[in-house]
């Protein structure tokens, strides 16, 4: 019984075995000089040529294309030296035989008439087993005489199109088939995935050319239960991501699909055009129409943030060294190498966490505007970044470790038993009511800073969240006494002070509320907002927070195990709330050079980040740092918490 043709709307031009693939008659290029396509390819961009030729850069370095099907842009380029690829193994064959041996194609093709009988000899033959040659005959044979030019496979991978019954197809282009032969000589021909394909051999200065499965997936619903490869939503959302890592590594991509509000969604960022084109194949042939769109994908802009530069100034490394979260002292360099290129005389670092960035700038001779919400981290940067000439001598830190009748037990009665022992405890208390006395606001600034440092250096792992010592690991600064912890940090923090020639500042409150009439760089490292984990700094730091407020101002929550207070309130608490405030923060900055730190793993989301920044900046870069987080937030999870991410660098200007 003769098997009546399927007909469908949908275009699937690059799977095998059980993959469907339509295609359709499309009309020869005439230009001169143009090679044919060798196959009637459904989408193939022959009719959009005029479209996407003007759009394709006049100089590139390589031509690539991974979906290659008909390759009707291939062979109108011709380029020389170039990479198509797909993953239909049949296909490529054809592609190889004629690159390799186009007379044996040609000769096994004369073999072949256009009759009923011969159509379903040559169809029940299986490639697989035939030579290379007389594969890629039997495959341009099928192509050319099959109904429709429909090409389709079952299960079995056996093809089971119809006969088409045309009086006269061109079963041999001898001329098409000796100019693609050439051409295909000079090509490097893969058989493989997209991702791979372009993950080894793309690179800064290509041209990509991609013309994928096209959306809506619900037009090829009805063939879901034959295959077992298929492009679906979430593979047009990863193309959507190699595309945009294309553009960062500065490749040059053009897009084709159909004009679907997910394509429009996926590639916002991007030039977006929309052109009408003629549907060949369709069960209605009211639909024989449709709207394509073609995405302009420019290659990223030659921002360089890898200039040689000198090291970082051996002021830098003399900053005492934490333990504290989000601590970007490990990415001085890249964050330098960034901010270098551009002339400014002020730094503002509106999240001063550690506060190395901050003493980073100031290395760099910059005036700094130190920053954060924590009363611990402005500690810092009055007593290392303010501060220019003063220290703390050793006598006088010697007197701090005196007893004192001023002393009210603060920390001895409320947190016994939790984080030190008595005798520590003791001796915190003494210490905290010297400061109080001390007058030079510096000097005061010096012996918090050592307080906290000691305080960290002294606990597992050096946060808050947990009490006891079961993290006690044996390392040297847990077996150091209180005593020389304190007397150590002041020594390092002594040594950190030194006079950039700058009126520097430190500040403690709210980013939100930082008003600057100066512009410059403005450097953010806010919180990372993560559904997976929290950003609250207060409730890992709480204890020696409270050290440099004097838990003033809080209210401890006693029913905790660990006597923690309240964090404080914060926007990037919410994705939501997130997003408000990079926005209000990048409008208030957009007169200055705008560098932000963010990971892979937080909200908003990098293309987010991009969307918000460049409402405010005509400018905005994205440079991608590999970066691996010192600790888990949980202890069954150090060393196994998946905290390899990549941390990026947004610049606006």
């Amino acid at each position: 019984m003769k098997e009546e043709p399927q007909v469908v709307n949908w275009k699937f031009n690059d799977k095998y075995l059980d993959i469907l693939m339509y295609a359709a008659i499309a009309p020869s290029p005439s230009q001169q000089g143009v090679t044919k396509p060798l196959l009637k390819w459904a989408g193939g961009k022959t009719q959009l040529l005029s479209e996407i030729v003007p759009k394709i850069p006049a100089h590139y370095s390589r031509y690539i294309e991974p979906f290659f099907g008909g390759g009707a842009v291939f062979f109108s380029l011709r380029p020389e030296d170039g990479i198509i690829a797909d993953n239909n193994p049949e296909l490529i064959n054809l592609y190889r035989s004629v690159a390799d041996d186009v007379d044996g194609v040609i000769a096994q093709l004369r073999l072949y008439e256009n009759t009923e009988e011969s159509f379903y000899a040559v169809r029940a033959l299986d490639w697989n087993k035939l030579s290379f040659s007389e594969a890629a005959a039997r495959t341009i044979f099928l192509n050319r005489t099959c109904y429709n030019g429909l090409y389709r496979v079952n299960k079995s991978g056996q093809f089971n199109v119809p006969y088409g019954r045309y009086k006269n197809p061109r079963i041999i282009d001898e001329s098409a088939l000796l100019s693609a032969s050439a051409l295909l000589k000079t090509t490097t021909i893969i058989c493989g995935d997209y991702k791979s394909v372009l993950k080894e051999n793309a690179q800064r200065g290509d041209f990509i050319f991609l013309d994928p499965p096209y959306l809506p997936i619900s037009d090829y619903s009805d063939f879901k239960r034959y295959t077992k490869e298929q492009f679906y939503e979430e593979d047009h959302v990863e193309l959507a991501d190699e595309v945009k890592r294309l553009h960062e590594l500065g490749c040059h991509v053009i897009l084709t699909n159909s004009n679907h509000p997910m394509v429009h969604e996926q590639y916002q960022l991007f030039p977006i055009e929309v052109v009408q084109t003629k549907r060949y194949i369709s069960c209605n042939g009211k639909g024989r129409t449709g709207e394509d769109i073609i995405v302009t994908v420019p290659p990223k802009p030659s921002f360089n943030v890898h200039v040689l530069l000198p090291p970082l100034p051996q002021q830098v490394k003399l900053y005492p060294s934490t333990r504290y979260m989000g601590s970007k002292n490990k990415l001085l360099t890249e964050i330098w190498a960034v901010a270098s290129q551009f002339k400014f005389e002020t730094a503002i670092d509106l999240f001063s966490g550690s506060g190395v960035v901050g003493y980073m700038f100031k290395s760099q001779g910059k005036t700094v505007i130190s920053n954060d919400y924590m009363a611990m981290s402005s500690v810092f940067a009055k007593a290392m970044i303010e501060n220019n000439d003063v220290t703390l001598p050793q006598s006088e830190a010697l007197a701090l470790l005196e007893p004192t009748q001023w002393n009210d037990q603060f920390v001895q009665t409320q947190f016994q038993g939790l984080y030190y022992s008595d005798d520590d405890n003791c001796l915190i208390d003494i210490i905290r009511a010297n400061i109080k006395a001390v007058k030079n606001p510096y000097k005061r600034a010096i012996a918090m800073a050592a307080l906290i440092r000691a305080c960290l250096k002294k606990r597992p792992r050096g946060i808050f969240t947990y009490v006891g010592h079961r993290y006690d690991d044996g390392r040297k600064d847990l077996l150091m006494s209180f005593q020389d912890q304190f007397l150590d940090a002041v020594d390092s923090v002594n040594a950190a002070v030194f006079d950039n020639g700058r009126l520097n500042k430190a500040r403690n409150g709210d980013a939100m509320t930082l008003q600057s009439q100066e512009s410059g760089l403005v450097y953010i490292d806010p919180p990372y907002y993560s559904p997976l984990s929290d950003n609250e700094y207060v409730r890992r730091y709480h204890f020696v927070e409270g050290l440099a407020r004097d838990w003033q101002g809080v209210e401890i929550q006693n029913h905790t195990v660990t006597k923690k207070f309240k964090s404080y309130p914060t926007p990037f608490s919410s994705r939501n709330g997130a997003v408000e405030a990079f926005d209000l923060l990048f409008k208030r900055f957009r007169d200055s050079v705008v560098l932000v730190s963010y990971s892979s793993n937080s909200l908003p989301t990098a293309d987010e980040m991009v969307a918000i920044l460049a409402k405010h900046k005509p400018h905005v870069e994205v440079v991608p740092v590999n970066y691996k987080y010192s600790f888990g937030n949980q202890g069954h999870k150090v060393g196994n918490n998946k905290n390899d991410v990549q941390e990026y660098l947004f610049v606006g200007y």
